[in-house]
């Protein structure tokens, strides 16, 4: 799904979560610094996500998995943008947003 790059901060949903409901959190770690928009590191395929489950309230990381653009690829891993569902952990993650940079739209297929 075409959208806008994510960084930092972006809200995500990974469905089922670690215990059958949906687990929901942020990212918090971008492993590439070499592409940035607005200052801020882009999303790629095994930045880090901080978790929370649904169920027990315990925080727990999260890496992105293999997923998202395949138009745009960082030091070998997919930009991730708003709207991706990627398989990560248990089960889908869906990136939520806000974007990084709402002027740049990736249009490549997911």
């Amino acid at each position: 799904m075409p959208g806008s790059p994510v960084s930092i901060g972006c809200a995500v949903v990974v469905s089922p979560g670690a215990s059958g409901p949906p687990d929901s959190g942020v990212i918090t770690t971008v492993l590439q610094t070499c592409l940035v928009a607005n200052g801020m590191p882009l999303a790629t395929s095994g930045s880090l996500c901080q978790m929370v489950n649904s169920v027990s309230g315990v925080p727990y990381p999260l890496p992105i998995g293999q997923g998202g653009s395949a138009s745009v690829l960082v030091n070998g891993q997919a930009l991730v943008r708003m709207g991706d569902q990627i398989p990560s952990g248990s089960g889908i993650m869906s990136i939520l947003g806000p974007p990084a940079a709402p002027f740049v739209t990736d249009t490549g297929a997911p």
